[in-house]
């Protein structure tokens, strides 16, 4: 696997060396990784990323050429570059597992350990996470409008760089996209690969009829055309149900035709009218061009004959919404063994951050619908069964009594001491676990346009630790004003 350890904002560096001058190298930590805002203004996000993540930790190792590197800004001591390069890490990891649908301010991660080795992982932990987090995101909201209907992710040659492209491919397969254009994406996950033809290929044949021919020879049990090089219906259509009628007639089975222009919606009416007419009921049409769920749901609220889509430029980069914005904050301090809770205050509220070592529990009713989830300290416990009242953290007055429900803890142990304890499943397990997660959301929830906004409170212990830590910083704060 690929080292990234190098993969780091300069300042995480400058405060490990700054850590190991002042003796504070072997301080314990607690971060968090979270996100503030759901993309898309959608109702859920789809956790994805933590298989690069263990990948990352399990080979982070400073090299002689990266110590070389270093040394060379002169800004390094012969004592730190010592340091690390003996570097491992040996904290503890706790995480949501990928496919979870995840909600602002829940913790995605949590890293617990020397202070010295936590502060290195933020870069690249945030790197990995948000984006696949955030592609993931955006591929179930596309699967969502399509209703059933195949989604292939296109978006190789759009993407912001290779490694967008691959890791890109993974989660938007991970967020129930059933296959990718992206060969190198498909060889390292084992993504089922698509794709057929360009219009280059229409192009370089004398005739339209003579190239689909052609592809027809190839390829006679995985043939579809691609009809909108010169006219779909006047000749695309026309030619490819002769073609698809030949294959037929040799007994193969001729999949269908691409749209890749003009009005998706009438094109493939008329396309299918003529299919049918022709017998080729059973041959599939697939439909690109720069769609995304707010399109895919538009033209199929038209009627639109359209059997899968093809979904580049929009699911890859994300068009629409480009970040995430996870973030990473200490939430707490410790020593030999004895943690304190840390806070994060801003005048900008939404940036105050939850102080503690944290879980997040969900409550399930007895059919299995997902009703809250509540941020709490680690070691509280909920009995089912028992009523519990939670409330809006913000908005204090706004109450839920549950009642008669099941719990779930959603962060599970990945590192113990710097060895992995996880089983990280294959990708298609991932995919599988994703839908059924789905699946215990309420429609309302993953409603692409004003959805529902799902419950996440604070628990009572945390509210309260969180406003006593708040009162204190403000009377600290006073006291050292009225002394100036």
């Amino acid at each position: 696997m690929e080292n990234r350890t190098m993969l780091t904002d300069l300042y995480q560096l400058t405060m490990m060396q700054g850590y190991l001058v002042n003796g504070y190298q072997n301080k314990e930590a607690v971060f968090d990784v979270f996100f503030r805002s759901l993309p898309f203004k959608g109702g859920y996000a789809l956790a994805a990323g933590l298989e690069q993540v263990v990948e990352y930790i399990e080979n982070l190792t400073f090299q002689e050429d990266d110590l070389v590197y270093l040394r060379s800004l002169n800004q390094f001591s012969e004592e730190f570059l010592e340091e690390l390069s003996n570097f491992r890490f040996t904290g503890d990891i706790d995480a949501i597992p990928e496919g979870t649908l995840v909600f602002p301010y829940e913790p995605l991660i949590r890293i617990k350990g020397r202070i010295f080795e936590t502060q290195l992982l933020e870069t690249a932990i945030l790197n990995l996470v948000n984006f696949e987090t955030l592609i993931a995101t955006k591929a179930s909201r596309v699967v969502t409008a399509a209703d059933g209907g195949s989604v292939m992710e296109f978006g190789l040659r759009r993407a912001q760089g290779p490694d967008a492209g691959i890791l890109g491919a993974r989660a938007a397969f991970i967020g129930g996209c059933q296959s990718t254009s992206n060969v190198l994406a498909g060889k390292r996950f084992g993504i089922p690969v698509s794709g057929t033809q360009a219009h280059s290929w229409i192009q370089c044949f004398p005739t339209e009829l003579e190239a689909f021919r052609a592809y027809a020879h190839t390829f006679p049990d995985r043939c579809l055309l691609l009809v909108d090089t010169y006219n779909v219906l006047k000749s695309g259509v026309p030619n490819a149900i002769k073609v698809g009628l030949e294959l037929e007639a040799e007994g193969h089975h001729f999949v269908g035709i691409r749209l890749d222009s003009g009005d998706l919606t009438y094109l493939s009416k008329e396309a299918r009218r003529m299919l049918d007419e022709a017998g080729l009921k059973t041959a599939i049409i697939v439909a690109s061009n720069d769609l995304d769920e707010e399109t895919i749901f538009a033209i199929r609220a038209q009627g639109a004959a359209i059997d899968a889509w093809g979904v580049g430029t929009n699911l890859i980069t994300s068009k629409d919404s480009p970040s995430l914005g996870g973030v990473y904050k200490l939430a707490a301090q410790g020593d030999q063994g004895t943690f304190y809770p840390r806070l994060k205050v801003s005048e900008n509220i939404v940036k105050i951050t939850n102080p503690g070592i944290k879980k997040v529990v969900r409550f399930y009713d007895r059919a299995g619908k997902a009703m809250a989830d509540l941020i709490a300290l680690d070691n509280e416990v909920f009995e089912e069964g028992k009523p519990l009242t939670i409330f809006d953290p913000i908005q204090t007055w706004k109450k839920k009594t549950l009642t008669n429900f099941r719990t779930r803890e959603l962060l599970v142990p990945v590192f113990r001491g710097g060895e992995r304890v996880y089983d990280l499943p294959k990708l298609k397990e991932v995919q599988t676990y994703a839908r059924k997660e789905l699946d215990t959301f309420w429609d309302e929830v993953k409603r692409l346009t004003n959805p529902h906004r799902y419950i996440v409170d604070l628990s009572s212990n945390l509210f309260e630790l969180k406003q006593q830590l708040l009162l204190t910083i403000h009377n600290d704060i006073k006291a050292k004003q009225g002394v100036e």
